[in-house]
């Protein structure tokens, strides 16, 4: 009966540890995701929405169309929103909680922005409405949004540093934070 139970605990154990996520997964879900959304509410996400993605339209003759800014929207959200289930999936930890708290705050923070201000904008561009009309959208969005951003990302990469630094993960910055002015 002893031989028998030996298999199953070392079973049992192998599976817990492959089921866990590693820091390194703790920091990519937490803070490498939140690169997407680098550029909310700033210049970044207005010039997505002036000059959108071509998409494929013909696979026979390759011909392309440019994307319909609520589709890019959409699908920003999409991978957004996905990625903050992965998130929330996470189980804190003592080192890991005031990272995944200052991630989970910055989700929180930018999706109901892309569900409401920026679907609306998308559609202001899609309708060809005014140039005045959209400068507006884009302006109501910067001013209202984007100082509030900058703080919450900002608490993101420095809250995910520290966490990278007490496990050993090697990080390079491509995109600085941005920086409130």
């Amino acid at each position: 009966m002893r031989k028998a139970f030996l298999p199953i605990l070392f079973i049992s154990i192998a599976f817990i540890s492959c089921s866990s996520d590693s820091p390194q997964d703790y920091f990519n879900k937490a803070v490498l995701n939140t690169n997407l959304l680098y550029g909310f509410a700033g210049y970044e996400l207005k010039r997505d929405l002036a000059t959108p993605s071509e998409k494929l339209v013909d696979e026979k003759t390759l011909a392309t169309a440019p994307m319909k800014r609520a589709e890019l929207v959409k699908e920003k959200l999409d991978i957004i929103e996905k990625n903050f289930e992965q998130l929330k999936e996470l189980k804190p930890t003592d080192d890991s909680k005031e990272m995944l708290n200052a991630s989970i705050a910055l989700y929180e923070f930018v999706i109901p922005v892309y569900k409401n201000e920026y679907q609306q904008l998308a559609n202001l561009y899609d309708n060809a409405e005014s140039s005045e009309k959209i400068a507006a959208a884009e302006k109501n969005i910067t001013d209202s949004y984007e100082a509030k951003f900058k703080e919450l990302y900002n608490l993101v990469g420095t809250t995910g540093m520290q966490y990278a630094d007490a496990h050993g993960i090697r990080v390079q910055e491509v995109n600085p934070s941005p920086s409130i002015k």
